[in-house]
């Protein structure tokens, strides 16, 4: 039994989630501990709970013993958002796992917050259906973690992150009260969208229980095009003009010299050597998707594209994007020490925050590896080192705040789609001004008065 928790607080949690629902054993309680941010902390409990009435029951019990909560999915997040370093209770919603309703006539699907992003996708296609978030790790991530970190990928760029498809939610809120926001409509003037405030907020504002989700229909076709570049400033400059033209990719993701090798010889990807590369996708009705292949191909063209191929079919395809899925694991054969930071520029300024990492990774001797969904803005910038070499971590660590100070110069942010948790809670106030930092706070406390939901994320002390 946790001695951390009060043995009455204990009692009153059995007692709700049932024999199998409390976990106290301490090697039980290390596999909620941790995320793939590799940060480590116990939590004193894990709860299971398999309603929102259990849900909100166990928030307002906690709030009487002043006991932290900190909301997990399946740990896939990389900013350590999920780690619960207050220890407290963890609130795994696994058992909150499933498919309430799919309206095909409405394009929404109900979900609770445990739904695998995968199994949601595999119900849905059957109705000709998909939700389009797509992060890299959508066969095993939850709905609920999507939500929390409005996760993209690469369909974003055309199709927009979670944010954009999430018409309501319900949820409990740090004071232990049920709260719904939104409706299952497409339009709505209806007092403040509060929706789209917790979709983000990383379980700091409230524990989302239910979510009604805005649903696409699938294309009926796609096209693939690969262009090869000599270097990435012509790679980035051919993402700007691809976006500033008339038709909008489905996916367009660009890869590095470095991603391109690794993509060749730890991914099997059938692919040259070359500086960069762009992997652009339309998809459509046949009718249009001649014309819309034109039109792409046109706008990657340019000074330093060496060539532009189409995939000849979709096994092709789809061997190039399993490379393109494995590239960040891949990235450990390089070096054992990692940082993966998601900054966000406008696509405009992607040629401008390729060049600037290209000058910090000299300056700091640093081994910097880009990839990314560059039609959003959104690279991957992977900085590579040996953690058991003292100097070669802090030139690490000197250069990733000179990333991020490049990023804000450029009019970006500090996350795309990964989020603030505890990686880059301390660089929040080059992004964000005192005034609106108060703002958010005092949101927080409207939300969660006592500071018990996942403490210590997001804001800076």
């Amino acid at each position: 039994m946790s001695p951390s928790l009060p043995a009455p607080l204990i009692s009153a949690l059995q007692r709700l989630l049932g024999e199998h629902g409390l976990l106290l054993d301490a090697s039980e309680r290390v596999a909620y501990g941790y995320d793939n941010s590799r940060r480590q902390a116990l939590p004193d409990a894990v709860a299971l709970p398999t309603t929102r009435d259990q849900v909100l029951e166990l928030v307002r019990l906690c709030r009487s013993h002043r006991v932290a909560i900190t909301a997990r999915g399946r740990g896939t997040n990389t900013t350590g958002a999920s780690v619960p370093v207050h220890g407290g209770l963890v609130v795994s919603f696994e058992r909150m796992n499933r498919l309430l309703a799919i309206r095909p006539g409405d394009r929404v699907a109900v979900v609770e917050p445990g739904l695998l992003n995968g199994d949601l996708q595999q119900a849905l296609q059957a109705h000709g259906l998909f939700w389009p978030p797509d992060p890299t790790s959508a066969p095993y991530c939850t709905v609920g973690g999507n939500l929390a970190c409005n996760a993209g990928g690469p369909r974003a760029v055309k199709y927009g992150a979670t944010r954009d498809n999430v018409l309501a939610l319900t949820a409990v809120t740090g004071q232990g009260e049920l709260v719904s926001f939104g409706a299952a409509t497409t339009k709505g003037a209806t007092g403040y969208d509060l929706s789209r405030l917790l979709i983000g907020s990383e379980g700091t504002l409230a524990l989302i229980v239910e979510a009604t989700l805005k649903l696409t229909p699938i294309a009926p076709h796609r096209r693939a095009l690969r262009a090869l570049y000599r270097d990435v400033d012509s790679a980035a400059a051919a993402v700007a003009r691809l976006m500033a033209q008339a038709v909008t990719p489905s996916m367009l993701e660009f890869m590095d010299g470095e991603c391109v090798r690794l993509a060749r010889e730890v991914g099997g990807a059938d692919l040259p050597t070359a500086g960069a590369l762009l992997m652009i996708e339309a998809d459509g009705d046949e009718a249009v998707l001649a014309a819309a292949e034109r039109a792409l191909r046109q706008a990657a063209d340019g000074d330093g594209c060496l060539a532009i191929d189409a995939a000849p079919d979709e096994a092709t395809r789809e061997k190039l994007w399993a490379a393109r899925k494995a590239l960040s694991p891949a990235l450990r054969t390089i070096a054992p020490g990692k940082i993966n930071e998601d900054v966000v520029v406008p696509v405009s300024r992607i040629p401008d925050l390729v060049a600037g990492v290209g000058v910090i990774a000299k300056a700091r001797q640093t081994k910097i590896v880009c990839f990314g969904h560059a039609g959003n803005g959104n690279l991957h910038v992977n900085l590579l080192f040996d953690p058991a070499e003292a100097d070669q971590a802090a030139r690490a660590e000197a250069a990733l705040a000179e990333v991020f100070a490049t990023v804000i110069a450029l009019g970006g942010q500090l996350s795309g789609e990964h989020g603030i948790g505890l990686a880059k809670r301390d660089f929040l106030p080059l992004a964000i001004d005192a005034a609106t930092l108060a703002a958010m706070r005092a949101i927080k406390h409207a939300f969660d008065p006592d500071g018990l939901l996942n403490p210590g994320k997001i804001l800076p002390d």
